[in-house]
């Protein structure tokens, strides 16, 4: 078996190990609270380009798995060990999408809204960063670049990240009008994407 092929292998099972942690939380989230929150929700300024530039990663990623010819294009030459990196980054992703998950619980939602129910976790991921899934997501998703050697899915999750940052506020809006000073409180202490050094 050639080097390539381990590679798509390795990547197709990280990918879905982390799809398999990411909706088994928030269908159990969506049956145990009863409710079902549309993305939409978001506003389709955001909705959209979102879904869009998603959607555009999404496909790269399992066009590299299915026949990395197809993203033959975008390929840089990088070193062995860096490729290999991409794999430990991808495994180190879905331990910590599982611990990020496992944290949040039944809170997680697909876009802005809260839950009706929706507690503030300060534990797990969330005593350092507000939004750890994104980070976690982009990490994996860089981590998946490396593994292929593909600069156009680095590209995508950056974007993918610069538009959620973009709709940051709304979310972090959403969160002060359901806790108030509590979250006020809890963002001075806490990273958005990353922990705060000081």
């Amino acid at each position: 078996m050639n080097p390539e092929t381990i590679f798509r292998l390795i990547a197709l099972t990280t990918l879905l190990v982390g799809a398999g942690i990411s909706i088994y939380f928030r269908r159990k989230a969506d049956r145990e609270t009863g409710e079902s929150i549309s993305p939409t929700r978001e506003g389709l300024a955001i909705f959209i380009p979102l879904r869009l530039v998603g959607l555009t990663l999404w496909l790269s990623v399992f066009a590299y798995i299915v026949n990395p010819e197809w993203v033959a294009w975008a390929q840089v030459q990088i070193p062995l060990w860096a490729r290999w990196a991409g794999l430990a980054v991808g495994i180190l992703t879905d331990i910590l999408l599982y611990w990020q998950f496992s944290s949040i619980g039944n809170n997680i939602s697909p876009t802005v809204a809260t839950r009706q129910q929706h507690q503030l976790v300060t534990s797990g991921p969330y005593r350092w960063i507000r939004h750890p899934l994104y980070t976690f997501g982009t990490l994996g998703y860089l981590g998946f670049a490396l593994l292929a050697a593909n600069w156009f899915i680095a590209l995508m999750a950056l974007i993918v990240l610069g538009i959620i940052a973009i709709r940051l506020p709304q979310e972090e809006a959403a969160l002060i009008a359901k806790f108030g000073d509590e979250y006020r409180n809890y963002m001075k202490n806490t990273g958005a994407f990353l922990p705060k050094l000081f």
